[in-house]
């Protein structure tokens, strides 16, 4: 199979990781259109060459860089000309104009165009992104929706063709791995963590309020900026934290592995808004990898991430999220079995060889194959 995949994402040396795995099956004959930076929220992320073994990486100039909805490769035509792939895999939402383009050029080629999708809300969206997202859902051979809700949403806005559920990226098990832990003791205080946008509706001023009823030596590391930082900080001298609470800027991600060792848990305490619910969680997997036990919220997608391999407390909960901090607190052999569990769900779930493996599967489907 011939496969054109079209990616910004993948500027990240991080994530290409994935394509790596996915060019390692034989029946794949991968290239990989990236833009040579991405603007995002005024930083623009310069395109790394870090994993680059086994296919074609095509840096292809953007035009509208930065702006998620309207952004598109103006030569991508050559490439599919030159190529002629089987597949054109559009790593974009289908209501962007780069889906809605490489669709077209798809077609005209004889490809069949798979788009991707994180949303797991049901919206409508103005001209011309709706019609964009229309033509789209009659066009495509197959979706894939990182989220399990993003099924009922494709499907509620009239898609009806074939879908898989699949994470964008996974982690490399290599790379977040469990290290030497460091044991809480009446000594050590027992590290709490979040890391994510400081915004209102990922919950970080309910960490706050649970976190003020728990008893004992205990530490909270906030790891990210936003908006919110402002009022959180107010927030947490209220509660009367101070020298409990530390916030702290985002690291890169090489650093990102020994941050999440040297945690006791990590939550993701997210809650769902009219314009938002949580996707995916990253930050549950990469700390799950490395080891850590992890608290999640019912939102979104958080309860299929973790699953059993972790514990799950009602939105906006204070009293039920300190319950399980103290829970994990006080049973050090709690901790032990939920590191042991989360660590192997990603190894069956979500690192790159698996979600490569599944989008082989997709790929497959796309070209009325049967999988291994």
């Amino acid at each position: 199979m011939k496969v054109l995949m079209v990616s910004k994402a993948c500027v990240m040396g991080i994530y290409q990781t994935k394509l790596e795995e996915l060019a390692r099956f034989p029946d794949i004959d991968l290239a990989v259109v990236v833009p040579p930076y991405w603007k995002e929220k005024g930083h623009r992320i310069e395109l790394e060459r870090s994993h680059t073994e086994g296919y074609e990486l095509i840096v292809e100039d953007m035009a509208l860089n930065g702006h998620f909805h309207l952004h598109f490769y103006p030569g991508l035509r050559t490439h599919v000309r030159r190529l002629q792939p089987d597949i054109l895999h559009i790593d974009e939402e289908p209501y962007n104009l780069a889906t809605f383009h490489a669709t077209r050029l798809a077609l005209a080629a004889g490809a069949r165009p798979l788009f991707f999708t994180w949303q797991n809300l049901f919206r409508r969206y103005p001209f011309p992104f709706g019609w964009f997202e229309q033509h789209n859902y009659r066009h495509a051979a197959h979706a894939i929706a990182g989220n399990h809700e993003g099924v009922d949403v494709l499907r509620a806005k009239g898609y009806q063709g074939p879908i898989s559920v699949i994470p964008q990226f996974g982690v490399d098990p290599d790379t977040f791995k469990p290290g030497a832990r460091r044991e809480s003791t009446d000594s050590q205080s027992f590290r709490i963590g979040y890391v994510g946008r400081l915004v209102e509706e990922k919950g970080v001023d309910l960490l706050l309020e649970a976190a003020a009823s728990l008893p004992g030596d205990w530490r909270l590391s906030i790891l990210g900026e936003g908006p919110f930082k402002g009022y959180l900080g107010r927030h947490s001298k209220e509660l009367g934290l101070a020298g409990k609470v530390s916030f702290e800027k985002p690291l890169p991600s090489s650093k990102m592995p020994d941050y999440y060792r040297h945690l006791d848990v990590l939550v993701l305490p997210s809650r769902t808004r009219p314009n938002w619910k949580e996707q995916f969680g990253r930050v549950l997997v990469e700390a799950m990898a490395s080891g850590t036990p992890v608290i999640g919220s019912r939102c979104g997608e958080i309860p299929n991430v973790v699953d059993e391999a972790g514990l799950l407390f009602p939105e906006d909960d204070a009293g039920a999220l300190a319950a399980q901090l103290k829970l994990l607190m006080t049973d050090r052999d709690e901790r032990g079995r939920l590191a042991s569990l989360g660590r192997r769900r990603v190894l069956q779930e979500y690192t790159q060889r698996k979600i490569a493996k599944d989008t082989r599967e997709g790929y497959l489907k796309v070209m009325g194959l049967h999988g291994d």
